[in-house]
């Protein structure tokens, strides 16, 4: 690992540790703390993923064009003026307008940081980084919701502002580590269109790349889109979860990723990816039939304690094993001098599954319990269906990249053995 990749694992970790200090309790601060109502935190919360998805059109043609390094300090500049904002503003207008800037912020870190990881790696060594930004973002998003419980007083704004203003300094930390760190130049292609429009024409055009954004939606729609609205909706409402219990399941994905990454990686790395996602949406069909158990079996309240927290911890498992083969294959699939395009696209698709997921699950977990279940188990099948199908868009490279060093290996050794010839 070089020192350009340290920076930016450093950096994953720092904006990672910095968003867990008030990500938790953004819904307690503005409706509550601040007294501003359960609908003005309601549309916080929108203004999120909206800022996201105004933004995030824009700023993979801007990362192409001006680099990711500059476009990632923009975005931290930005995210921290949202964040220490947020954090003074009693009001619902500047409540809603610091939510935008801190959500815009933080959208376009992704996919600059996304373009930077795959500047700085090769094939081989992809998968290795992407997983390592995972870890570090899921270590750093545990530890500041940790400590950041332990300092928020819900009767005091004054502790609350001061979350903010640590999350605030987090990201201007990471413009100091990021603004000297010099990256590799980004290969540039002669034919690039010319207009963002081209751009997006271009990345449409790439079948693959298509196949795979269809796979992502529904990948965070049937999990990251149900983690904090219809899954525990489903679980306090259908299986009598307590909160404790459920802060008990949130932490169970979150060790199971820290404590499996890297034992899932040597898996993963040997395998075709195809497989290996197609193998993510089995485990996750597992993990809403034990999901279903919890609530719509007849076992004790402890056994249907345990069925919950075990449906988290399967898809941590399942996380573990996507994060060093989703984002690399995008990086793949791009044309040279394209990943932020492409990367940008791939952020957008998750925005709009975040957006989705929560609207139509929320509702059917806290009251269609049936099938809220069957929908959601289809949608994990239909993660393994699509898999195989992307498989069949991919080059044997694309899908297996392990197969390029060992080509290498095997030329090279045939040269060595033409050398020692006489």
């Amino acid at each position: 690992m070089g020192a350009a990749m340290r920076r930016i694992h450093v950096g994953n970790a720092l904006s990672a540790f910095g968003l867990g200090f008030t990500v938790p309790y953004l819904y307690v601060y503005v409706a509550q703390v601040r007294g501003l109502g359960a609908m003005t935190a309601g549309l916080v919360l929108t203004v999120f993923a909206v800022a996201a998805l105004v933004v995030l059109p824009f700023a993979g043609r801007a990362i192409v064009r001006r680099g990711p390094l500059p476009v990632l300090l923009a975005a931290l500049l930005t995210a921290s003026i949202g964040a220490l904002s947020l954090g003074l503003a009693d009001h619902a207008s500047t409540v809603l307008l610091s939510a935008a800037a801190l959500g815009a912020g933080q959208a376009v870190m992704q996919p600059a940081l996304a373009t930077m990881i795959v500047d700085c790696s090769t094939s081989d060594t992809r998968s290795r980084a992407f997983a390592t930004q995972f870890f570090l973002q899921n270590l750093g998003l545990g530890v500041g919701g940790l400590i950041g419980g332990h300092l928020v007083d819900t009767t005091s704004a004054a502790s609350f502002t001061l979350l903010f203003a640590i999350e605030a300094a987090m990201f201007l930390l990471l413009v100091v580590v990021m603004a000297t760190l010099r990256l590799p130049h980004s290969p540039r292609i002669e034919d690039a269109p010319a207009s963002a429009k081209g751009s997006w024409k271009q990345l449409l055009g790439n079948r693959a790349m298509v196949q795979l954004c269809v796979l992502g939606f529904v990948l965070f729609f049937a999990c990251y889109g149900q983690f904090e609205s219809g899954l525990s909706a489903y679980g306090v409402e259908a299986a009598g979860i307590s909160t404790s219990a459920l802060g008990s399941a949130l932490a169970a994905n979150t060790a199971m990723i820290v404590v499996a990454q890297f034992a899932v990686l040597r898996f993963v790395e040997r395998r075709k990816r195809s497989r290996v996602i197609a193998m993510v949406g089995l485990i996750w069909a597992v993990a809403w039939v034990t999901a279903g158990y919890a609530g719509l079996g007849h076992g004790s309240q402890q056994m249907a304690t345990a069925a919950f927290v075990s449906t988290y911890a399967l898809f941590g498992l399942g996380e573990a094993m996507l994060s060093p083969t989703v984002a690399p294959l995008v990086a793949d699939l791009a044309p040279e001098g394209m990943a932020g395009q492409y990367n940008s696209a791939f952020a957008l698709v998750k925005q709009l599954a975040l957006a989705v997921g929560p609207a139509v699950g929320g509702p059917m977990g806290a009251s269609l319990h049936t099938p809220y279940v069957v929908t959601f188990l289809l949608f994990s099948l239909g993660i393994t269906y699509l898999a195989i199908r992307l498989g069949r868009q991919l080059t044997p490279v694309q899908n297996q990249p392990s197969l390029r060093k060992s080509r290498v290996v095997a030329q090279g050794g045939a040269t060595a053995e033409s050398l020692a010839t006489p």
